[in-house]
């Protein structure tokens, strides 16, 4: 596994964020985490970046505990992107993505061409000049991306992203996710949070069912995608159909929910 923990235990005030959670991460493969607001996705993707430490379980990358890792080598072979990307200095969209290839050590020119290339795949070239702060949510979320994504070298393994198409439109949502699953194929180990079903099931190869800061389910995407696992997840009831070989999903509250 490229990117391999166990038995994560996360305390916040004596209340169990997570609870002794098994997360795996195969090369050449991209994994979706799906859950409820306050299920610790967001949580669980700090803790396996080595954002927060756990009170307890291990974390390895490449077979090696992260921690042990020294900084610079842990930005060669992990890239992450969370929800909050704070920004406040008006930064061209080029200078942005330019910070996100520090750590593979390029030279001027050939950095300046790497960052180039990620702009042109993510469509941003035509806003390289323009101040960050102008752009829209969406713009700047795709800016966001872009810049981790210059962070990928030839020694990355595994990227982890929190809801990194959130803001967009749908065209920049399949482009994005087409990046990634690109990234994957090439062999890369991808972990993204979504809250999109249909997205899940066009581009995940595996899912992660988190739920109160447990695993429900971590499989292959049909496997995971179920009708009771879904519904379990959500806590509503969930159908799911086939249409040309593609999952889709239909939701609706149980008859005992309460009335808004």
């Amino acid at each position: 596994m490229t990117l391999q923990a166990g038995g994560l235990t996360l305390l916040r005030n004596g209340r169990a964020l997570l609870q002794s959670v098994d997360v795996a991460l195969r090369a050449g493969s991209l994994t979706v985490m799906l859950g409820p607001n306050g299920a610790g996705k967001s949580t669980l993707l700090h803790v396996l970046a080595g954002l927060e430490l756990p009170e307890e379980g291990f974390i390895r990358l490449g077979g090696r505990p992260l921690t042990a890792l020294p900084s610079i080598e842990r930005a060669r072979q992990l890239a992450v992107m969370t929800q909050d990307q704070p920004l406040d200095f008006p930064f061209g969209v080029e200078e942005v993505v330019l910070l996100g290839a520090y750590p593979l050590g390029l030279g001027r020119a050939e950095e300046r061409a790497h960052c180039q290339g990620w702009l042109q795949r993510l469509e941003l070239q035509h806003l390289s000049r323009r101040n960050y702060l102008s752009l829209s949510g969406g713009e700047q979320q795709r800016v966001q991306l872009a810049r981790v994504l210059a962070q990928c070298g030839e020694q990355t393994t595994a990227l982890l992203l929190d809801e990194p198409v959130s803001a967009m439109d749908l065209r920049h949502q399949h482009l994005c996710l087409q990046q990634l699953r690109a990234l994957a194929n090439a062999g890369a180990a991808v972990l993204v949070i979504l809250h999109d079903l249909a997205l899940t099931a066009l581009y995940a190869d595996e899912v992660l069912l988190l739920k109160k800061g447990r695993v429900l389910v971590q499989g292959p995407m049909r496997q995971a995608m179920t009708a009771p696992h879904l519904s379990a997840l959500f806590d509503v009831r969930v159908e799911v159909s086939l249409q040309q070989g593609v999952p889709r999903f239909s939701s609706s509250l149980p008859n005992n929910a309460v009335p808004l």
